[in-house]
């Protein structure tokens, strides 16, 4: 028995780019960093940055691509793919790919005004987007992710995980 599975905690390196195939599958492209800090022979703390290629299918690629943005946090499980291609400059490349099984947004999530106030966009149908979403009856607030992101839950900061 063989097994596969990679998890990822790390922030978007840009927008996530939705498409259809010609059958209707969403499918969904991010670029997600992940960061460590090590010290080096000197003792000098340097960071380290590994790039993956993640791809989502089916409604999680179509939330991801309507509620993820560039720089925000995301939780993604998968199977790791290494892929080696040559670049236009002729130089020989690996890619780490991701075939994503799982996505946790983590983070606050940022409604349609704001993302578009942050890209300096204001204009009447981000408004309308979300004077448009729905509204949970209980509190009056939009319904979030079911799940609260762990270490939010456990009081848990980013220094005390050890990845």
């Amino acid at each position: 028995m063989s097994f596969n599975k990679i998890t990822i905690v790390g922030y978007l390196g840009r927008d996530p780019e939705l498409r259809y195939t010609p059958q209707g599958t969403a499918v969904c492209n991010m670029s997600i960093a992940t960061t460590e800090k090590r010290r080096d022979a000197r003792g000098e703390t340097e960071e380290h940055t590994i790039w993956f290629r993640v791809t989502a299918w089916g409604r999680q690629a179509e939330l991801a691509a309507e509620y993820l943005a560039k720089g925000r946090q995301v939780y993604v499980e998968g199977r790791l793919r290494r892929e080696e291609y040559t670049d236009r400059e002729g130089v020989q490349r690996v890619s780490l790919e991701v075939n994503a099984s799982d996505i946790q947004f983590l983070g606050q999530r940022a409604e349609p005004a704001e993302r578009a106030e942050e890209n300096g966009q204001v204009d009447e149908e981000t408004e309308n987007e979300k004077a448009s979403k729905p509204v949970s009856s209980r509190n009056g607030k939009r319904p979030t992710s079911k799940r609260a992101p762990a270490k939010e839950a456990a009081g848990i900061e980013d220094d005390d995980v050890p990845f």
